[in-house]
């Protein structure tokens, strides 16, 4: 883990995230990626902040270690990286399950977007302070 701020959030496998093989379904992890970070997100940036921007993935890298079934539990902790490179920066999110033990693993490139503009833009040093 990181010597970065950590924002935990927890999750419960519904039946409805369970594939044919009787465990969380890829698509399921990759959509509580993006639940975590957005929550993070909202729970860090100032109410203007968060209607200014938006972020978007670029890149995911995901490593799925465990299987996790019907009911099971998982916090997730998730904490940026180094500092931004212009509109981009990297997150890591680690689903830890009650054993403690990781079930998942992720580093995801996101990008931030103005909302007036529609396009990239540079992330200011008053976000930055926020997550590092």
């Amino acid at each position: 883990m990181s010597d970065r701020p950590v924002f935990e959030m927890g999750f419960e496998a519904t039946e409805a995230e369970i594939d044919e093989l009787g465990h969380v379904n890829n698509a399921a992890w990759v959509r509580w990626i993006q639940d975590v970070a957005t929550a993070h997100w909202v729970s860090a940036a100032t109410p203007g902040q968060v209607a200014a921007y938006v972020w978007v993935v670029t890149r995911h890298e995901i490593d799925y270690l465990r299987a996790l079934g019907p009911g099971g539990r998982v916090t997730a902790r998730t904490w940026v990286g180094d500092a931004p490179t212009g509109a981009r920066f990297d997150r890591f999110i680690e689903f830890i399950g009650e054993d403690g033990k990781p079930h998942v693993r992720s580093r995801t490139t996101w990008a931030m977007i103005d909302v007036a503009s529609g396009r990239p833009a540079r992330i200011p040093q008053a976000i930055t302070e926020r997550f590092l």
